[in-house]
């Protein structure tokens, strides 16, 4: 009778026990890593992918071990039916249970977009395009919706010049309304009150400045130059001298092949500052703080000329002689 007692209790404590043993190593599955060594994943999963499409990825990359445990707490949690669709950066390092947080929370991976300064529109939608954000195509059709730029509050029929440069991070997917959204918002942040107050004392709208403020960031490689060439184009439209800048010709050719020719120079178009007298229509490009300050508060000088001493950076002149020395110097001779 003794021996016998000693065994039921024995089963007894086994039975009670082992529920804890199975729990307890439940938990520690849940909260460990996903798997011993280090690795890392892009997961995408597409609007309508289910629970099992997410496994079968994950197997198939072998970033977890125990499937059936992480099944099992899906389910029992109810995330099977809660994941949300985008692309996801996956370590090993992560649990479960971090993973499948991440998931429905829709935590995804947010890509990096850089827009340096003088980016024109075309260009960030190539950026946005290669970053695998959204098309270019849909990028290009929304920057250039007159309807929604007035929504913005910019006075303008495209978005160009609004769109600030500077490093971004969007998920895949994002619409490429919210992505302009985020861009003219950070305009807005960075053309403080002071600017539009100093606009008006020099007798220009905002959109004159930023595409004056264009003009000057395409127009030198040297940002120490900036307020100088924006005086050269400050003393050029006082005096109702016509600009005579090739970015602005070359913004309005179709095509373009990189060789501006005489006869670029000699075709009418809108943007081109050789034939029409004062600013273009538009920005021709995103200018940046500085360009924008330059547009602003020109440098003191009675320069009217300048040309490229092809060290990225220029040679000014007051009068027409001097310009045309200084062109023989650093542009025929050469």
């Amino acid at each position: 009778m003794k021996n016998s007692t000693k065994v039921l209790v024995a089963v007894i404590v086994l039975l009670l026990f082992l529920p804890v043993c199975i729990l307890l190593d439940f938990i520690y599955y849940l909260h460990a890593p996903l798997r011993g060594e280090e690795a890392k994943v892009n997961l995408t999963i597409h609007p309508g992918q289910g629970f099992d499409n997410m496994m079968e990825l994950l197997e198939k990359s072998n970033m977890i071990r125990q499937p059936d445990k992480f099944k099992l707490y899906a389910r029992l949690r109810g995330f099977d039916k809660k994941l949300k669709a985008g692309d996801y950066s996956i370590s090993t390092s992560m649990s479960p249970s971090e993973l499948l947080d991440m998931m429905v929370n829709g935590r995804v991976a947010l890509h990096k977009l850089t827009i340096p300064e003088g980016y024109n529109l075309y260009q960030i939608a190539s950026a946005a395009e290669e970053a695998g954000i959204v098309s270019q195509e849909d990028f290009l059709i929304t920057a250039t919706d007159e309807t929604f730029v007035r929504e913005m509050g910019i006075d303008a029929d495209t978005f160009e010049g609004y769109l600030f440069p500077e490093t971004y991070y969007f998920h895949k997917g994002v619409s490429a309304r919210k992505m302009i959204s985020a861009m003219v918002q950070r305009f807005n942040s960075v053309f403080e009150e002071a600017w539009g107050k100093r606009a008006q004392n020099l007798d220009l709208s905002i959109h004159e400045v930023v595409t004056l403020a264009s003009i000057i960031e395409k127009e030198t490689g040297a940002p120490f130059e900036r307020p100088v060439i924006s005086s050269v184009f400050h003393n050029r439209l006082r005096r109702g001298m016509r600009l005579e800048t090739d970015p602005t010709v070359i913004y309005g050719l179709k095509n373009f092949n990189g060789n501006l020719t005489r006869k670029d120079l000699l075709t009418p178009s809108a943007y081109n500052t050789y034939l029409i007298h004062g600013l273009p229509p538009g920005p021709i490009a995103n200018p940046g703080r500085d360009a924008l300050a330059a547009a602003l508060f020109p440098a003191d000088t009675h320069y009217l000329y300048f040309v490229s001493k092809r060290d990225h950076t220029h040679q000014f002149s007051t009068n027409l002689s001097d310009h045309n020395n200084a062109v023989r110097t650093y542009q025929l001779r050469r």
